[in-house]
């Protein structure tokens, strides 16, 4: 009896006996909250990105909470974003009682459409919140343009983009440094750089970086660092409404070591995204990711488009028979019960690219250590499903 095929997961992280030791040098030190773990964390993001302030805090969700609170989204008021991201994105706006406003995707990718959102720009528009989605880099440059034409805020949805590069003022910058207002980072596994979980604020403005440190910390006014370490009594008062939002030290301490992998991560799964590229294109129907001139993608994941005339599902379905492990694209806000009502959301645009790349996409497997043989082998099996290796007889039925 032949053995069943090794799995190949959609991702999986990069982990080792470095990260064990900085766990155990925490633990073993006695501060495992927020401490001076979190902060050697934020100052090394800071200067990887080129970012004046980083903040970590619980997760992205988190981060993208207090950046919209902090550029003054309230109760009535309007953001402008997209569907087509995971839902977290629009349930931060929902948090502060705002209005999720959707524009539709480019065609052929995966990213907001810049020439759609200064048609969805009404008075009661606070935020502009893009996504650089699946770590590769939006049209920064048009939609920030946009946003100081209307002197609205640009706040950066970077879950997925840690190391992803833009060309900005003839330079190769790294995304969170930031070129907008915030930007707002993921360190879930499934990202190229996790704490198991986490996230991370970045910006140029010291007051958005002081709210963001008092915010996170139930808005106390002595954080607990300062008290622990007085030689007098000290007692904390409570200004504001705050929230429990801090990343702790043993994470940190894994992030810090992550982020000393990021480099080699980036070059690495660059170099796998060339080998799928090489071994995808010109396959009938079948559409790879296209990094733009002026992006460099960290590859977060590496998805493709099928053929019009296949199914997603029985695609997927065909190669988890085969111990391959995918996930289907990016999902679609609007088209989940939570955003069923006419009050949870308005769509300013047609979301037909949007939901088109929602039901045709699929996430492949891509994970740093993945070998030239995982590689082949998803391709030959994606190849092999029917209706991919023979599409002219199967359009003609």
């Amino acid at each position: 009896m032949s053995e069943a095929p090794r799995q190949i997961p959609v991702a999986r992280p990069v982990l080792d006996e470095r990260e064990v030791e900085a766990v155990r040098r925490v633990i073993l030190s006695g501060w495992v909250t927020q401490g001076p773990e979190v902060a050697a964390f934020e100052r090394e993001f800071a200067a990887f990105v080129g970012a004046p302030h980083a903040c970590a805090v619980s997760n992205c969700t988190t981060a993208l909470h207090l950046a919209l609170r902090c550029v003054g989204v309230g109760v009535g008021d309007e953001v402008i974003t997209v569907s087509h991201s995971f839902i977290a994105t629009a349930n931060a706006i929902r948090y502060c009682g705002a209005l999720p406003v959707f524009v539709d995707i480019e065609a052929g990718g995966y990213n907001m459409d810049p020439d759609l959102v200064e048609a969805a720009i009404t008075p009661r528009t606070r935020a502009i919140l893009c996504v650089h989605q699946l770590g590769m880099p939006c049209d920064l440059r048009r939609i920030v343009d946009i946003g100081k034409r209307h002197a609205i805020p640009v706040i950066e949805d970077a879950a997925c983009a840690a190391g992803s590069e833009i060309v900005w003022d003839g330079q190769w910058q790294r995304i969170g440094r930031p070129h907008g207002d915030i930007a707002c980072f993921s360190f879930h596994p499934r990202k190229v750089v996790t704490t198991g979980d986490g996230g991370m604020l970045t910006t140029a403005s010291d007051e958005y970086d002081r709210k963001f440190r008092l915010w996170r910390q139930h808005s106390m006014s002595v954080p607990d660092t300062v008290r622990h370490g007085a030689k007098q009594v000290i007692s904390e008062d409570y200004p504001e409404i705050g929230y429990n939002y801090r990343m702790t030290d043993v994470q940190a301490a894994i992030g810090r070591e992550q982020l000393k992998r990021l480099p080699a991560l980036v070059k690495r799964r660059r170099a796998l995204a060339r080998q799928y590229t090489r071994r995808l294109s010109g396959v009938a129907g079948l559409q790879t990711p296209v990094e733009p001139h002026w992006a460099r993608s960290n590859w977060q994941s590496y998805c493709v488009t099928l053929p019009g005339w296949i199914d997603q599902r029985q695609t997927m379905q065909a190669l988890l028979n085969c111990g391959i492990s995918t996930r289907r694209g990016v999902m679609n806000i609007h088209l989940e019960e939570a955003y069923a009502g006419s009050d949870t959301h308005r769509a300013a645009t047609s979301l037909a690219q949007s939901v088109a790349a929602q039901q045709r996409s699929v996430i492949l497997p891509f994970f740093t250590q993945m070998t030239g043989a995982d590689i082949t082998r998803v391709v030959e099996e994606l190849l092999s499903v029917p209706a991919i290796a023979e599409p002219a007889a199967l359009r003609a039925v």
